[in-house]
């Protein structure tokens, strides 16, 4: 998908316009900026809906957390599916879900409905990351996965950044309701794009060239009809189980700002929904360079040293211990400006985390990358069952909008520790070698030196079809 060792920002841009490889990766850019765009835009809504549908902060928090629940439990499920049954399917049947889900938020009527309509919002967004990451493992040569995965969560956070003000003025035109209903409807246009361009075999796909074709990773993907090959559990869950665990820590971090920034600036200092939407412009822009930041950092180590393991590593830590540190003025200062700047700050640190973490699973095993990103991200749903939840209820009873932020302040530094403990520093740390299309990141049966070499008793084929 990306020619040589280095590219300027235009030679990116315009091999994502002028390429096949380059269109399918756009197209699932964009796909993560509408999921973001459908899973935040209720954040913003939150005063409206909570005045019109009369919910406490408490109340608000049980819906936000609602869509967290099938979220977690479909990660590991979906990824799974993913890998059988290709991602071209897996996220046609959740983009209709999502998207009806987002277009059913204009119709409820309180409470239940709200929470009945998150949780369906939750089962189709719950395969999407999985499904997109296997399929870009496919799609996008090794040297540039954190690159990709920088890019594509770039692309969320510029949902994060750009929902606030676009969710405003569409509900300033069409209502709280109005404004669920126009961006369901939207979804469901991506959804339609992905069915008629994407193809789980680039091979398959009649714009690809050969020497594109060339480029591209060797992964095994069957043939329809083909047997195909069982997940090998018990190595992906153990290899995965660090990254889960600091990718939780990540995202309690992360879920403070998705879903209780816009009612922070509006109840801790008074803002207008106006302002609210300008202030959260900014922090999430922060996370949008931060996103595209961390990605080309990790890519930069890995070519610099050669040592992929301390190349995510390495980036990993020092996001957590920078977004742990401008978290701190969160609670002592009580200057809208400073506290602007700070809450950006440690966005951008926050978000270099990204493009490394999600990099891991397509490196460690790419023919099963949808299931092992669906591992690592559970850890990533069940903070956000937990936090959002915790964040309302702690404000609910302290009144305090600054006591929230303690706890994302330990975990990133609890992050940071388990980064530096336990994800592997050498691509030597276990038995196996390594390659560009599928490095061994330390763990054991995970590495495969050509196709074809079993992996925990599995063959790799070639993902080209050939």
């Amino acid at each position: 998908m990306f020619h040589g060792k280095t590219m300027t920002p235009t030679a990116y841009i315009r091999h994502t316009l002028t390429t096949a490889p380059g269109r399918i990766f756009g197209l699932v850019c964009v796909m993560y900026f509408i999921t973001y765009v459908d899973r935040v835009n209720i954040s913003t809504l939150a005063p409206l809906m909570a005045r019109d549908l009369h919910l406490s902060n408490v109340q608000l928090g049980l819906a936000l957390s609602a869509f967290g629940y099938p979220y977690a439990l479909l990660q590991i499920a979906g990824g799974s599916l993913a890998d059988s049954l290709g991602p071209r399917r897996t996220l046609v049947i959740s983009g209709l879900i999502w998207g009806v889900a987002t277009i059913l938020t204009g119709l409820v009527g309180g409470l239940l409905s709200l929470i009945a309509i998150r949780v369906l919002l939750g089962i189709g967004e719950g395969a999407t990351f999985p499904a997109a990451t296997r399929a870009v493992a496919a799609w996008v040569p090794s040297t540039r996965r954190g690159y990709a995965q920088g890019m594509m969560h770039s692309s969320s956070r510029l949902a994060n950044a750009l929902t606030p003000p676009l969710t405003v003025m569409i509900a300033l035109w069409l209502g709280w309701r109005g404004a669920f209903m126009a961006l369901g409807c939207v979804s469901l246009g991506w959804t339609l794009a992905w069915a008629f361009m994407f193809r789980d075999r680039p091979a398959s796909h009649p714009g690809v060239t050969a020497a594109e074709l060339a480029e591209l990773p060797v992964i095994d993907t069957p043939r329809t009809g083909a047997a195909r090959p069982s997940i090998p559990w018990r190595a992906l869950i153990r290899a995965m189980m660090p990254a889960t665990l600091i990718y939780f820590c990540y995202n309690w971090t992360l879920w403070l700002y998705i879903t209780w920034l816009p009612s922070f600036f509006v109840q801790a200092y008074g803002l207008n929904l106006k302002h609210t939407a300008i202030f959260s412009f900014g922090v999430f822009t922060a996370g949008v360079v931060g996103d595209t930041c961390g990605g080309l950092f990790t890519d930069y180590l890995y070519r610099r040293h050669g040592n992929l393991p301390q190349a995510r590593r390495q980036v990993i830590i020092a996001s957590m211990i920078g977004s742990m540190l401008c978290l701190l003025p969160a609670l002592f200062v009580h200057n809208l400006t400073a506290i602007g700047i700070a809450l950006s700050a440690a966005f951008f640190f926050l978000e270099l985390t990204v493009g490394p973490i999600w990099a891991i699973p397509m490196d460690m095993a790419p023919q099963y990358a949808g299931t092992s990103s669906g591992i690592m991200n559970t850890g990533s749903a069940i903070a956000g069952i937990l936090s959002p939840f915790a964040f309302g209820l702690i404000i609910d009873l302290s009144h305090s909008y600054s006591l929230p932020f303690y706890g994302p302040v330990v975990l990133l530094i609890v992050g940071a520790a388990l980064a530096f403990h336990y994800l592997p520093s050498r691509p030597d740390a276990a038995p196996g070698s390594s390659t560009p299309d599928a490095p061994n990141l330390g763990t054991p049966n995970l590495g495969t030196p050509n196709p074809g070499t079993p992996l925990s008793g599995h063959k790799l084929g070639n993902a080209h079809g050939h």
